[in-house]
């Protein structure tokens, strides 16, 4: 597999000389909960629905680490040599189907716990980097879950070992719920691209009383997570950026309370659309069961942090949120994005709020304009004339035909529906391909 680079205009990944659309699922405990049998099934899952990048934990938990959010693994022991050969299997595996392994050499409450320091990093570091210094599939995530305000030494430390061991992967950070990694490594060399964490609250949920509320003004955006987008493309220096953990498919608004709805396909798609039209360079999926892969109510880790799961991850894995997403990919592969820009400016009357959001990304030879409610709109077209229009379902991946652009203004009236799958793409450009 080719080794992946920053685009010269600094907001998308590139594989060679071609664009890389980030199509991430979170796979955080992967290598310690599945056998190399499950690990294959759930990665052919995947790839054949056109994941690239999967988002998993090498160290997760040690014994004693069970404080309400962590739990330890019983019978993954990661101080053996027999682990670590199957976490090599498992990446391998990956690699012959064509994704990328975006690795957290750990969880963030082993560093907020004392077990990973600054005396003791740099040798892990360098244990990683000589133990995957061979696999062309490798991209480091530092972080997991956890604000860095007090540990950048740490991470600095990590960083740097791995950068001067294998230059040619990339490295970011995963952050605490609702911050990004641009708040403290922003500057840094090392990152090599931002990443945030929306998380899996409602607008009226920004403090629930819980432990992982924000306390901090980090800026809490409600679901309006392509507002992490815009904060990132303003930071300098400029960086791509990604929603690394929006709101997880089949997972309980706001995380704690079973009282409170799930989130669903429609919301998970809403999510991928109103970053990726942004400007993201790509976006994270999730799935409640799957992440933790969840294999029903005698495993130990039962009424600790499964927040309301409710299928064991055999079943989740087909979900169809999850085979939904690579109707994006396609669709934004399907023109040169990495030249496109959100274009509020091309909205009639303005932009709406909050789930009235019309979110348009255009270049110079396509425009796609998202509604999540499919209510009618209108935009400026006049660069746009002669070209093909479509209405695109997110759902489907289905493109319906509705002429040629022939207005300076069109009103775009989306076809009437009957059920609660109302998103619609308006689709503007030269051809379908």
């Amino acid at each position: 597999m080719k080794a992946l680079t920053i685009s010269k205009n600094k907001k998308y990944i590139m594989c060679g000389d071609k664009p890389f659309f980030w199509l991430g699922d979170t796979a955080w405990l992967i290598f310690h909960k599945l056998s190399e049998e499950e690990a294959y099934t759930y990665l052919k899952n995947r790839a054949d629905k056109g994941f690239n990048v999967i988002q998993p934990v090498l160290v997760y938990a040690t014994p004693g680490l069970c404080d309400i959010n962590k739990m330890y693994i019983p019978n993954c022991d990661v101080s053996s040599l027999s682990y670590w050969e199957h976490c090599d299997r498992v990446i391998r595996m990956a690699e012959e189907l064509g994704i990328y392994m975006a690795l957290l050499p750990s969880w963030g409450s082993l560093i907020k716990s004392g077990i990973i320091t600054a005396e003791n990093v740099g040798g892990y570091g360098r244990f990683l980097a000589e133990r995957y210094k061979d696999y062309t599939n490798i991209i480091w995530v530092l972080g997991g879950d956890i604000r860095a305000a007090g540990y950048e030494e740490i991470y600095d430390r990590l960083a740097g070992v791995l950068k001067e061991k294998n230059p040619e992967r990339l490295i970011t950070f995963h952050p605490f719920g609702r911050c990004a990694s641009s708040t403290w490594f922003g500057d840094r060399d090392w990152l090599d691209f931002n990443m945030f964490q929306s998380g899996h609250r409602r607008y009226d949920q920004g403090a629930l009383g819980k432990w992982d509320d924000n306390k901090r003004a980090e800026g809490f955006f409600g679901e309006d997570n392509w507002k992490y987008v815009l904060r990132d493309h303003e930071r300098s220096p400029l960086k791509p950026t990604l929603d690394g953990e929006p709101s997880y498919e089949w997972i309980l608004q706001g995380l704690h309370d079973p009282t409170q709805p799930y989130w669903v396909a429609r919301h998970v798609r809403r999510y991928a659309y109103w970053s990726v039209f942004a400007g993201s360079c790509g976006h994270t999926y999730g799935d409640n069961a799957v992440m933790q892969f969840y294999g029903g109510k005698d495993e130990p880790t039962q009424g600790v942090n499964n927040y309301g799961v409710r299928d064991k991850w055999q079943d989740a894995i087909h979900h169809e949120g999850s085979g939904q997403m690579k109707y994006l990919k396609e669709l934004v592969s399907s023109v040169d994005f990495t030249e496109g820009a959100p274009r509020d400016d091309l909205i009639v009357g303005g932009q709406r709020e909050r789930h009235e959001r019309i979110a348009v990304f255009a270049g110079k030879d396509f425009l796609f304009a998202y509604t999540y409610t499919g209510k009618d709109f209108e935009l400026v077209t006049e660069a746009y004339k002669g070209c093909e229009m479509w209405w695109f379902t997110p759902s489907k991946g289905i493109y319906s035909y509705i002429g040629k652009v022939s207005q300076d203004i069109t009103c775009a009236a989306p076809p009437e529906v009957y059920d609660k799958d109302r998103d619609r793409v308006l689709v503007i450009k030269n051809d379908k391909k």
